[in-house]
């Protein structure tokens, strides 16, 4: 059966070259088109298509939104969004993908890269053009990347104490929570004025409060 493909770009010139496009390459059936968000998202509920050919920007309402609610809405769960943008900063990439775009291809693709996507998406794979891929791979090591430290110029131990010292223990409670001795814990309170750059305790427990610790 031919790949069912819903076109929405509000340029007529791109319109009509993807419709070209898949006409002329046979195993696609191209069942509308869409100017803006509003009508592809009628479109889609009308079509039922396979794929949406889905440019970003666009009036009434932006290519992600309409993708976000052609992936939540359940009567259309199994529509493959694939984004056709000149879009290639890394905000729109991200906010297509998490909207629930299956792939993202730029303009500058060629005409069997975009063919290729469309079958891909089609089958339930999803798809990265080439100029876009670099970003991708940042995005997955980004987000897999463990966060930042809070106070990275504070130890394990020296933040561990200032969060105790931020829900008001003193030094004795801390070390014996801590099964050390009082000694360390004042040293080490020291320390961390030093390095936080403040006067004394109160001036401390602030600082953990503003990064979460002690609250």
């Amino acid at each position: 059966m031919p790949i069912r493909v819903l076109i929405v770009d509000d340029h007529p010139v791109v319109r009509s070259g993807l419709l070209a496009l898949l006409t002329e390459a046979g195993g696609f059936e191209p069942v509308g088109e869409a100017h803006d968000g509003i009508a592809a998202l009628a479109a889609v509920r009308r079509t039922r298509p396979d794929v949406v050919l889905m440019d970003l920007a666009m009036p009434n309402l932006s290519g992600v939104e309409v993708t976000r609610r052609v992936a939540a809405w359940p009567d259309t769960a199994g529509v493959a969004v694939l984004v056709l943008t000149m879009s290639d900063d890394d905000a729109s990439l991200a906010a297509a993908v998490k909207a629930g775009a299956r792939g993202y291809l730029l303009k500058d693709a060629g005409a069997e890269e975009v063919l290729a996507a469309v079958r891909a998406v089609a089958r339930g794979e999803v798809v990265f053009g080439r100029g876009v891929a670099p970003a991708v791979l940042d995005l997955l090591q980004a987000r897999h990347r463990p966060p930042a430290p809070v106070l990275p110029e504070l130890t394990d131990r020296e933040r561990e104490i200032l969060s105790l010292v931020g829900i008001g223990l003193g030094n004795q409670a801390i070390a014996a929570r801590l099964r050390i001795s009082a000694k360390t814990v004042a040293n080490t309170v020291s320390i961390i004025l030093v390095k936080l750059g403040v006067a004394d305790r109160a001036d401390a427990v602030a600082v953990a409060r503003q990064q979460g610790l002690g609250s």
